[in-house]
């Protein structure tokens, strides 16, 4: 079942909340049981299928960036998909310089729940 437009709505707000507080729990309590969250590193493609990936990801990113801004997020809802663009800030601690990037992220959806987060961006 695909969520209507609404029930999208409060999906993308408790896993906002969820993933940006790290909140395991109560991030698969939106997502699927085998949620699966790919995105670009490096020039590297990261596909996570599991919580303890997903996890192990997190722990990383807090490694490498910090203060982590989301800014101009407008939510694109397709009858199969939904669509994020946003652009995104932060400092990364390799180089203590500013990032910011420009990016869309694409979800899909089984049983109510998110089924994956896909995740585009690029330097501005």
């Amino acid at each position: 079942m695909v969520p209507n437009e609404a029930e999208r709505d409060l999906l993308f707000k408790q896993f906002g909340r969820a993933f940006f507080k790290q909140d395991m729990d109560a991030l698969y309590a939106v997502v699927t049981e085998n949620f699966t969250y790919s995105i670009l590193v490096n020039d590297e493609s990261r596909v996570m299928r599991s919580r303890d990936a997903v996890a192990a990801f997190f722990k990383e990113r807090n490694g490498t960036q910090k203060d982590v801004r989301f800014e101009d997020v407008v939510f694109h809802h397709a009858q199969e998909a939904t669509f994020m663009t946003y652009r995104v800030t932060g400092i990364d601690l390799a180089t203590n310089e500013r990032f910011e990037r420009i990016g869309v992220e694409r979800y899909t959806f089984d049983d109510g729940r998110i089924a994956e987060k896909d995740v585009y961006s690029k330097p501005v």
